[in-house]
């Protein structure tokens, strides 16, 4: 199902229109100082677009969170002197309000913003009549309608000029990743929308400057829009995120090394190469659902058979043993752990779902 919303370029006057985007700066706005050098040496490295958080919503008290309202006449100073444009997160409409007062450019929904639809629409109701481009972060949890229902109320109170901001989920599990970027996610966003513009938040996801460059490539290989990176004058001594920033001079070279790859080719012979692999991956997808279907009848089948001698549907034992031979055979096959469990507990899940309708007719 497609999405249809009201949207218009999401570009600027003055930057590039190229592949990609790009806003940087703090994590936070620190001191006026602070916030002017970085800027200075941002826009010294081609950076036109200058990020940086006023108020920092943070999970425990007693942490930085944020100048407050005193940050916002230093982002109208690196405005007014270096002719950036500037962005900034808005939580509620107390911030839409004072930062509108101070001319900021653009405005983004941070993910635990995202995740409540009553904060969504109070800002969305901040918003009415005024035109300013405006981003949506993810919500904290892997869950595409939630990201597309704040998406919806903020195009509903006229704002045209949307993008995404993928900066991962939160995941309970080991994982390399502060946030899990699930980029199965945003590429659902794109499909249902797709003239969105979408950017990834590599600092977000990475928690860790080393990894930076893998994620901001895999979001310019998946054809994403632009990139939303935390750059600092001093990322060491920073006040929140310090392990996920970069100086200025790094994030020229990270965005000089990145592979910028087409999105559609005129090459008869290469179009023609692709179309035949595609075919080959459509008749593997047709068996795989074959034999997915003849699975759940055997799945079926089973469910009769437990309700006949009154046994439970669930044996966590048998499903341990199968979700580790699974794993195993996998692996020889050159198939992820991660993908395997993924795979098998959506079909466990399909299969009990099947086995709970024998039980009940």
């Amino acid at each position: 199902m497609s999405i249809t919303l009201e949207l218009e370029a999401f570009v600027f006057d003055g930057v590039p229109g190229k592949r990609p985007m790009v806003l940087a700066g703090p994590c936070s706005a620190e001191t006026e100082a602070q916030v002017m050098e970085t800027a200075r040496h941002l826009k010294e490295n081609g950076i036109r677009i200058f990020r940086a958080g006023i108020w920092k919503p943070r999970t425990r008290p007693n942490t930085f969170e944020g100048v407050g309202k005193k940050g916002l006449p230093w982002l109208k100073h690196v405005k007014e002197e270096l002719s950036m444009y500037t962005a900034t997160e808005v939580a509620n409409a107390s911030h839409v309000f004072e930062a509108l007062k101070y001319g900021i450019d653009i405005f983004w929904l941070g993910a635990r913003t995202t995740a409540n639809p009553f904060a969504v629409q109070e800002i969305a109701d901040a918003l009415n009549g005024v035109e300013i481009p405006v981003m949506i972060k993810n919500p904290v949890n892997p869950d595409v309608e939630l990201w597309i229902g704040a998406l919806e109320r903020i195009n509903q109170a006229g704002i045209k000029k949307l993008a995404a901001i993928h900066r991962g989920f939160s995941t309970y599990g080991k994982s390399l990743y502060r946030n899990d970027p699930h980029w199965q996610i945003p590429i659902e966003l794109k499909r249902r929308i797709p003239d969105l513009t979408i950017l990834t938040d590599p600092s977000h996801i990475c928690g860790n400057r080393d990894l930076l460059f893998e994620v901001s490539q895999k979001a310019m290989d998946l054809n994403f829009d632009g990139l939303i990176v935390e750059a600092h004058c001093n990322p060491d001594k920073a006040l929140s995120d310090a392990g996920q920033q970069i100086t200025p001079k790094d994030l020229k070279q990270l965005l000089s090394n990145l592979v910028l790859r087409k999105a559609n080719v005129d090459n008869a012979v290469i179009m023609n190469t692709l179309d035949e692999l595609r075919s080959q991956i459509d008749k593997y997808d047709d068996r795989l659902m074959e034999i997915l279907g003849n699975r759940m009848i055997i799945s079926e089948k089973i469910g009769t058979y437990k309700k006949k001698n009154n046994i439970t549907i669930l044996q966590s034992t048998r499903w341990d043993e199968l979700l580790h031979q699974r794993i195993s055979n996998g692996e020889k096959k050159g198939l992820s752990e991660e993908f395997i469990i993924k795979l098998f507990r959506a079909i466990h899940q399909e299969s009990i779902n099947h086995q709970t309708k024998v039980m009940n007719e």
